[in-house]
């Protein structure tokens, strides 16, 4: 996926790329860094680029989502998705259930798949905690995840090949 994602990019500055491919859901800077060290980025750049495009939907989903989603959850095809994505990602947040915006802090932290911004915002906003605590939280969250990728990028433990952002070097 991710690699269909680079290709569709093409042609793109580098920047533009690691930036776009950040903003995205499911790959957000886990993917953004890797990507822009395999691009020749340096480390300090890499990591502003995906800090900043992982950043910028974190406002627009903290305000809109609840809206946006009981309006078009009116639709049954789309009622059974919010249901979905919302039990799915409630499984998941239990850290964020029990210490509130510390546990959103650490679950968006947490460098794995499904832990990131995206999910950290929809657990946000199903757990009721208030823009003025989930927003810094999804802030410190974002830059040590990306300081952990950051570093696991430069230590070679995960890298960007033809195949996608594989952990551990693993080609």
């Amino acid at each position: 996926m991710v690699e269909q994602i680079v290709n569709g990019l093409k042609g793109l500055p580098p920047e533009w790329i690691t930036f776009i491919v950040s903003m995205l859901p499911v790959v957000e800077l886990r993917g953004g860094i890797p990507i822009a060290f395999a691009l020749g980025m340096s480390p300090l750049k890499a990591f502003l680029l995906a800090i900043s495009g992982n950043l910028l939907p974190a406002v627009p989903l903290l305000i809109l989502l609840e809206p946006v989603s009981n309006f078009l959850r009116k639709l049954p095809v789309l009622d059974k998705f919010f249901k979905w994505l919302f039990t799915r990602t409630q499984k998941k947040a239990q850290l964020i259930e029990k210490y509130e915006a510390v546990g959103l802090a650490l679950f968006v932290a947490i460098p794995l798949p499904m832990t990131g911004m995206w999910t950290g915002a929809i657990a946000a906003s199903l757990f009721k905690i208030h823009i003025k605590y989930s927003l810094p939280a999804i802030i410190v969250g974002v830059l040590i995840a990306g300081g952990i990728i950051s570093v696991l990028c430069l230590t070679g433990k995960i890298v960007y090949t033809t195949g996608g952002v594989s952990p551990f070097g693993i080609h």
